[in-house]
């Protein structure tokens, strides 16, 4: 009988790299060495990231695959390998170790992953950024793909920029400042690049919720952003709720959770938000672990967390990852590209 499908936040890497042969779930279409979805993302990671084998994203992404992100959409695999290039040019020791996957099944034979990673690394070369730094950094991102016949066929990509930045020692607001200056020197704005998403919205419908956990999520997230109700956010927060924000900032308790929500409530106060996908797997017991992607759409009305308000419109893509214990959230990771927010900020200083 085959083993219980990978759990990644409790089994050994080592583990999981070498998980036997025998098939664990049916995946139509992907290559026998996968046992399990889980160990499919894991799996590929591995090879690409710390085999540093990274021509294989053009036999595991798509082709015209589309990856969603807060800079902008990027297109195709080729695009994926000089990224990735240009990455470990820039941090060459970068690992990216997989601290939970939570999945669903979208359909026969097609899966979505909400990837949590925590990144180790050395800036050695340029970046983004700035110039090297020779800083060891540490950071969290998330990566939902969604995956048929042994590809990722689109993903959405949201990294902590905010924590990275002020590791590597440089200034957010200058940084963001001199990424909008770059916008406009070739015409564009990530303003008008994020408009559809920002109109999505708005426009589209919200991912149905189908079990307690998940509306526990998607109501606390909901009681924080959409229709602020302090009181709610605490009644589904563990009273010892442990919380990493953007920034690579720490929070411990609905109380200190909901003061650092604030300065963004007050930048947004019409924010309207929308939940793009939801998936929920078993922890240990009874307890239940829950990835929500969201966006948040809105404008810059306010003067809260990104300085004097310009009337812009602002789009926030942000994915959730939730312990559920005892009806409650006591773990969460939710994580965006704050300097991506702060870059539409000064996209809208620089329009004429």
């Amino acid at each position: 009988m085959p083993e219980s499908v990978t759990m990644v936040s409790v089994t050994d890497i080592d583990t999981m790299m070498n998980p036997g042969a025998e098939r664990r779930m049916d995946l139509p279409g992907f290559d026998p060495e996968f046992v399990d979805f889980p160990h499919y993302i894991i799996r590929i990671t591995e090879r690409i990231w710390h085999d540093r084998e990274v021509d294989l994203c053009l036999k595991w992404y798509a082709k015209d695959c589309i990856i969603h992100t807060l800079a902008g959409p990027i297109v195709g695999a080729q695009t994926v390998v000089d990224n990735t290039w240009a990455t470990l040019r820039a941090f060459p020791d970068r690992r990216l170790d997989g601290d939970n996957v939570v999945w669903s099944q979208e359909g026969e034979g097609t899966f979505l992953s909400s990837h949590l990673i925590t990144s180790k690394m050395t800036n050695l070369g340029e970046s983004d950024f700035g110039p090297a730094t020779g800083q060891q950094v540490l950071v969290r991102t998330v990566a939902d793909c969604l995956c048929r016949e042994n590809r990722v066929v689109e993903e959405w990509l949201v990294r902590d920029n905010l924590a990275l930045v002020n590791q590597l020692g440089f200034d957010a607001a200058q940084v963001a400042k001199r990424q909008a200056a770059a916008d406009r020197a070739v015409g564009t704005s990530l303003i008008e690049k994020l408009a559809p998403y920002w109109s999505a919205v708005f426009e589209a419908p919200d991912t149905p919720v189908q079990t307690p956990a998940a509306r526990i999520a998607t109501e606390l997230l909901r009681a924080r952003w959409a229709q602020p109700s302090e009181a709610c956010a605490r009644k589904l927060s563990d009273f010892r709720l442990n919380a990493w924000v953007p920034g690579g900032i720490f929070l411990y308790g609905p109380d200190q959770a909901w003061q650092w929500q604030q300065g963004i409530r007050d930048a947004i106060p019409d924010a309207h938000m929308r939940f793009e996908h939801i998936a929920e797997i078993p922890y240990l017991g009874d307890a239940r672990d829950v990835a929500v992607r969201w966006s948040l759409s809105g404008h810059h009305r306010g003067k809260g967390r990104y300085g004097n308000p310009t009337g812009a419109p602002l789009h926030i893509l942000a994915v959730s990852h939730f312990r559920i214990i005892n009806g409650r959230v006591r773990e969460e990771v939710t994580v965006w590209d704050d300097i991506a927010v702060m870059r539409q900020v000064e996209s809208a200083w620089l329009q004429p």
